[in-house]
């Protein structure tokens, strides 16, 4: 088998977890979305949230193996907001804004509140020139 070939097998012997992983984090991501628009609370829904899936800035191989990136903008109103999910032995770990880090082990529709609102409490400190009132890597759950 040459160099090449192995790289072909090995592509295909992952291609199923892959995909896995990157419909799990889609779907991540839009949870996420959806707790951003209710993080005011039970019928006060915030309207002017919106999610642009993109390709991750620092991905540097196509298809992503597995472990990759998936990334979105989140528009919060008058700014955006990139957000970065990958699976990491079970877990959910992303980073978001300049600093923030998350890692969720559930996600449940409470867990997912309380990363929204902690973004939304983030972004707000990062325009307001305070400093992060999160902790980098915090555990949510």
């Amino acid at each position: 088998m040459t160099d090449f070939d192995a790289l072909q097998a090995a592509i295909e012997r992952y291609a199923h977890e892959r995909q896995a992983e990157q419909r799990a984090c889609e779907a991540f991501l839009n949870a996420l979305y959806h707790a951003l628009r209710s993080a005011s609370g039970p019928g006060l829904p915030l309207n002017n949230v919106a999610m642009e899936p993109v390709a991750d800035s620092q991905t540097r191989l196509r298809p992503p193996p597995p472990g990759s990136w998936h990334a979105v903008w989140l528009r919060l109103g008058l700014c955006e907001v990139l957000v970065r999910v990958r699976r990491d032995a079970g877990a959910f770990v992303g980073e978001y804004g300049q600093s923030s880090a998350f890692r969720l082990t559930s996600v449940g529709e409470n867990d997912l509140l309380v990363l929204a609102r902690r973004l939304l409490r983030d972004v707000a400190a990062s325009y307001a020139g305070g400093t992060n009132p999160s902790l980098t890597g915090t555990r949510l759950n």
